[in-house]
């Protein structure tokens, strides 16, 4: 993912940001924050000691969900942690299984491993796994964020979500927000961002390098140029967060990309980029795959019995990966014990994958999150460029958090579910673009 060039831009940024404190900017900066003794900085935010901000305090379904403007505010305790002002946060399938008690039992311990005694610590628990807003407050020795600054982030599980005013985070996990999108549009990708770079690239070991077509001549003394074609991806779920993102993201690589979605999605997936579409719900449709040229690489957003039709889609003894994002680990540590649970998951990860290896030659892997903010600065780039754009199928106001998590139930997303935290700075923010949502559409239509 090229980390050098990455940190080496952070740091540029960060030299940048502590040249123009000497201006105007620098002097609202510094009357924002002041150091005290005990190492963090202090800004106004820090006088505030509670927040609006949707809860649960039991799993259970949508009825769990309450409102409370009494929150304890988080506060920034480390040197490294920068405190948000949430203005947009967006849902994820993943916030609809925690709230019901998905991967408690592994994500409580990752929070306190005094959890294993005490398994009622997690609560009240706030949920929302994407955030874009504005640094409020930091610690002493976070290097390139500064209040005011506009930034986005993926929310780990283990940690309090962005339903909720403020949320904090380590700067290692943050990211400036793109410039050319608002906080709506931009709180739609951070997590479904980082976990699909987290499988394409730690997974399956995608880069801009490996997926494009190219010629390559073998050797200073040889005339004959090598022809690699584009890699070849198949992603099972096209048309959710992470199949919009991932296919946006895949051919800015230079990929080929095929997708499986209903066929009402056919229009969004096309208009993202995707070379072919096949409708999974058609009688045909794995007749149909099996047609086509096998592929490099498999990403399994959906789960179920997909790995029964789709491992036989891969190139056999070529390297070619299987990577699903819908693993068992989480359920098995809920439903048989933190130990019992884990070796059962990793027993199934083994089997499957010494099967594949040894009867197709297939590397079968799982795919997981993981926080990762210099990657958002790579996804930032690319959303700048006009190479990514923001999928938002529905936006709901802050008083309307549990119709979002509804909408997001129906299931067959065609993008992410926003919900707006912010009312009135996301307005002003977007008169200051001067981009309508209309205006929005028609962009990704003609993309």
């Amino acid at each position: 993912m090229g980390s050098v060039r990455v940190i080496s831009t952070r740091l540029l940024c960060a030299t940048k940001a502590k040249a123009a404190a000497a201006g105007p900017t620098g002097t609202l900066a510094r009357a924002w924050s002041v150091c005290l003794g005990r190492g963090v900085c202090s800004s106004p935010w820090r006088l505030q000691s509670s927040m609006s901000a949707w809860l649960v305090d039991q799993y259970g379904s949508n009825e769990v969900l309450k409102f409370s403007d009494e929150t304890p505010a988080p506060t920034v305790n480390s040197p490294n942690e920068v405190m948000v002002k949430v203005h947009a946060t967006s849902l994820n399938p993943l916030d609809i299984a925690m709230r019901g008690g998905y991967g408690a039992k592994l994500l409580n311990l990752r929070r306190d491993p005094l959890s294993v005694v005490n398994s009622d610590r997690e609560f009240p628990l706030i949920l929302g796994r994407d955030v874009s807003g504005v640094v409020v407050d930091c610690g002493s020795e976070v290097t390139h964020f500064f209040p005011g600054d506009e930034v986005w982030a993926a929310v780990p599980p283990w940690k309090q979500g962005s339903l909720a005013e403020f949320v904090t985070l380590t700067e290692f996990e943050v990211s400036h927000k793109p410039k050319s999108i608002s906080h709506t549009e931009a709180a739609s990708i951070p997590y479904v961002a980082s976990t699909a770079l987290s499988a394409l690239v730690n997974a399956a070991g995608l880069c801009k390098d490996r997926c494009a077509d190219k010629r390559q001549v073998p050797s200073p003394f040889s005339p004959e140029f090598f022809f690699f074609p584009a890699l070849r991806v198949l992603i099972a779920g096209g048309s959710g967060g992470i199949g919009t993102f991932s296919i946006q993201l895949l051919k800015a690589w230079g990929a080929h990309v095929t997708v499986t979605c209903s066929q009402n999605a056919e229009g969004l997936v096309r208009g993202l980029g995707a070379d072919e579409v096949v409708n999974y719900m058609a009688e045909d449709a794995e007749e149909h795959l099996e047609t086509m040229e096998k592929f490099d690489v498999v990403l399994d957003s959906v789960g179920g019995d997909t790995e029964q039709w789709a491992m036989g889609l891969l190139k056999p003894w070529s390297g070619a990966k299987y990577v699903t994002l819908v693993t068992p680990l989480l359920h098995d540590t809920d439903s048989l014990g933190l130990l019992n649970g884990t070796f059962h998951a990793g027993l199934s990860l083994h089997n499957t994958a010494f099967q594949s290896a040894i009867s197709s030659g297939v590397f079968y892997r799982w795919g997981f999150y993981a926080p990762d903010g210099p990657a958002l600065d790579e996804v930032r780039e690319l959303v700048d460029a006009g190479k990514i754009l923001p999928v938002v199928e529905a936006q709901f106001p802050f008083a309307q958090v549990p119709q979002a998590f509804q909408k997001l139930e129906e299931g067959h997303a065609r993008g992410k579910t926003v919900v707006r935290v912010a009312e009135e700075d996301e307005e002003g923010q977007s008169e200051e673009m001067g981009q309508s949502d209309g205006e929005y559409q028609q962009e990704a239509e003609h993309k």
